[in-house]
């Protein structure tokens, strides 16, 4: 398995978007078993293949490292982690919302509060292209319909007012330059 650098805001891979897997063959494997070592070593709990340069429909999850944060009812609920979710359609949304920080790691040190669905039930596909659906709550409501976005292109500044992403523009410009320091390996424009 690899490490891979992780594109930072201002890429245009990040803006476009991904394309149906149709299946899961031996190269998707390693890029799957990838994104998964790349999300860990960077300390990320979710990765989209956009934000490794790829744009196949598919993200990987791991909010296990947020478990003590995670309701108690939730965390015996949660599902097998690391998560692999294939061709993933959001199928429902709650009409109640919740307001929550974010941050990506393709947008290294910003964290701002994004407004979501608090429930969300999603289909998806499996390495094996068996069939899943999930409804879920919570902080793994929150980071699917994270990555999901960038399957779509979508980055969570997108949810942000145009003033609050104005207020931002210079360390977005910082960022898409490359002008940062991470403890992972990143790519820049």
């Amino acid at each position: 398995m690899a490490i891979r650098p992780i594109r930072l805001y201002g890429d245009p891979v990040l803006r476009q978007r991904t394309k149906r897997v149709e299946s899961v063959d031996a190269e998707l494997r390693t890029l799957i078993d990838d994104m998964i070592d790349t999300m860990r070593n960077a300390e990320g709990i979710g990765l989209a293949a956009p934000q490794i340069g790829r744009l196949e429909r598919i993200f990987v999850v791991d909010v296990s490292p947020m478990k003590e944060e995670m309701e108690e009812e939730f965390q015996d609920i949660l599902p097998q982690q690391p998560m692999v979710l294939v061709n993933p359609e959001l199928t429902w949304e709650s009409e109640l919302e919740e307001k929550f920080e974010e941050g990506c790691l393709s947008i290294p040190d910003l964290r701002e509060l994004v407004v979501r669905p608090e429930s969300i039930e999603i289909a998806y596909q499996d390495v094996t292209m068996q069939k899943h659906s999930h409804a879920v709550g919570g902080i793994l409501a929150r980071v699917f319909q994270h990555e999901y976005d960038h399957l779509e292109g979508v980055l969570f500044t997108d949810h942000i007012s145009p003033f609050r992403r104005s207020l931002l523009k210079r360390k977005l410009t910082e960022i898409s330059q490359g002008d940062i320091q991470v403890n992972y390996p990143v790519q820049s424009v």
